[in-house]
């Protein structure tokens, strides 16, 4: 390929990548949507990281089955009850490898 084919294959991809975010803002920047739909795209973001989270607490990779009793599902507990009891992503990041640490020293 020529300099300017991947300059144009460059630009090509940049704007794939930037209409499909910019279009919905440009689209929705002076309208008001209802409350209903604010509070459910509040939800996405949680949705999303649970989508990506449970697969590895709840099952086994190799077998692909329902693993209850897993190492990271046993620290996640504690780890979340400490985020939820103090609000505090750094702290809770900490004790997570903290407890996961300490869990593989003893298991």
């Amino acid at each position: 390929m020529t300099p300017g084919e991947y300059l144009l294959l460059f630009g090509g991809m940049g704007l794939a990548t930037y209409l499909p975010r910019a279009l919905p803002l440009l689209y929705l920047a002076h309208r008001s949507m209802p409350q209903w739909l604010i509070d459910w795209l509040g939800l996405i973001p949680v949705a999303i990281l649970s989508a990506l989270i449970a697969p590895s607490l709840f099952t086994d990779a190799a077998t692909r089955s329902l693993a209850i009793g897993k190492l990271e599902l046993l620290v996640a507990i504690p780890t979340l009850l400490f985020a939820i009891k103090t609000r505090s992503l750094g702290g809770t990041v900490l004790i997570g490898m903290l407890l996961y640490w300490l869990a593989g020293q003893v298991i």
